[in-house]
């Protein structure tokens, strides 16, 4: 009887270090649903980098898990989202989805990962559902709410002494809910939006726009677009003449990896975001260096950040489960209570599984969004119609 209880003793014990042997040798999947042509390609690019560079400062794991990555260019497309989400999902079984940009992409996303209890970290696209009433357990973000960025911009345009504005996006959610922000907290302060003007997305065609900006003369202009729209717009803006009379303010991906392409046109531009060129921290400096030796001198930006962090997020979870991914629960619970050391400054997440942060005032300053001030301390999004 001693020899069997024996027996099964080494049994058990040869079981359990070939599990935990496995466990080491299996790679966790993480799929990335990103831009890698169109608009946005330069974005997706950047999420990307951003990952990858947490994970090597990591000695190439997470939670002593090495990673297998999956791609899939969803190429800003809203109508090939949810077949997009299902090649990761279900034909490539990835553990962690992250993405993506375009909000209309995210929120089939989102849906896709609900569905399947798939965790997913958003990493740009800012759609106020995703954190509002379609949040769920598994579903996070690094970035922002829409109505964050545009929220921040309206104490800042009111101390300007400005009383009327026109703001002018493209017609889609992320475009029209930034908007609603800078409206909500601009009339809180006293301000007027005199007309929205809006056009389809991904469409550039600003003049008959800017025609009807000069006919308004608002005290100001506020404009949300980003990548290869926003340096169209910008530049368009500055040959009409209409910065001399009308200053344009926007949310800060009007000016967020497009200074190089925006030239001359962007100088003196003021914009709201949860990141900024020199904040001078340890944290970011270090980032930004570590960043530009990784990527042939290449300068960080936003998307880069919300990229790393999400890598960030994931180590945070991994090691509260010991890199066992498969304990969901516990995973999730540690993401959703992790503080994260970012190069934006530290933030948390709400119970909705957005971040809580600063957003900046940032002045466009040679080939850099200089920080100027904080605008808004610690900004949360008030995750409408979350039920979690």
């Amino acid at each position: 009887m001693m020899h069997r209880a024996l027996n099964r003793a080494v049994i058990a014990s040869a079981l359990a270090l070939t599990a935990s042997h496995a466990l080491a040798a299996d790679k966790i999947k993480v799929g990335f649903m990103l831009p890698y042509s169109g608009t946005y390609a330069a974005l997706g690019t950047a999420i990307e980098n951003g990952f990858k560079l947490y994970v090597a400062e990591q000695g190439g794991k997470l939670g002593g898990r090495e990673l297998e990555y999956f791609k899939v260019d969803d190429e800003s497309n809203p109508a090939k989202a949810s077949e997009n989400a299902n090649r990761l999902i279900k034909r490539d079984q990835v553990d962690v989805v992250i993405g993506t940009v375009h909000s209309g992409v995210a929120m089939a996303l989102a849906k896709a990962a609900k569905s399947s209890d798939t965790t997913l970290i958003v990493t740009n696209a800012g759609a106020d559902a995703i954190t509002g009433a379609m949040c769920g357990p598994g579903i996070f973000r690094t970035s922002f709410s829409n109505w964050q960025p545009g929220y921040a911009m309206g104490p800042v345009a009111a101390a300007k002494g400005h009383k009327t504005a026109v703001t002018i996006t493209w017609k889609y959610a992320s475009g029209e809910e930034q908007m609603a922000g800078f409206r909500e907290s601009f009339e809180k302060a006293g301000g007027k939006i005199v007309k929205d003007l809006t056009l389809p997305f991904p469409n550039v065609e600003f003049q008959s726009l800017l025609t009807e900006i000069a006919s308004i003369k608002p005290d100001m202009v506020f404009a949300f677009f980003a990548g290869g729209g926003a340096v169209k717009f910008v530049q368009d803006y500055h040959a009409s003449g209409l910065q001399k009379s009308i200053p344009l303010y926007g949310t800060g991906f009007l000016t967020d990896g497009t200074l190089p392409a925006q030239g001359n046109a962007a100088q003196g531009l003021l914009t709201t975001l949860h990141y900024a060129d020199g904040l001078n921290t340890p944290r970011d400096n270090a980032f930004r260096a570590s960043y530009a030796k990784a990527y042939n001198d290449l300068q960080p930006d936003v998307y880069a950040v919300q990229g790393y962090d999400a890598a960030q997020l994931m180590q945070s979870g991994l090691t509260a489960v010991q890199g066992n991914i498969a304990d969901k629960a516990k995973f999730r619970d540690a993401i959703r209570s992790a503080t994260i050391d970012s190069p934006r400054g530290k933030f948390t997440l709400s119970a909705a599984g957005n971040p809580v942060q600063d957003f900046y005032l940032r002045e466009v300053s040679g080939k850099e969004n200089k920080v100027v001030d904080v605008a808004v301390k610690q900004l949360a999004d008030p995750a409408q119609g979350c039920k979690l």
